[in-house]
């Protein structure tokens, strides 16, 4: 997974469009820490829409 904030919003994004139907379980088919990943994505201004299904 890209360690580079933007990088990881497209990857996430472009996961979560494509193959999860929400971020949890996006998070436990890619073996990844949600915390991790939205203290990441919070640094850099997003956050995650759960209505939209991705981060905003």
């Amino acid at each position: 997974m890209p360690q580079d904030p933007i990088m990881l919003l497209s990857y996430v994004n472009t996961k979560l469009r494509d193959f999860y139907k929400d971020l949890d379980e996006f998070c436990s088919a890619e073996g990844a820490d949600r915390k991790v990943i939205e203290e990441k994505l919070g640094a850099v201004g997003y956050e995650y829409d759960t209505a939209l299904n991705k981060f905003v």
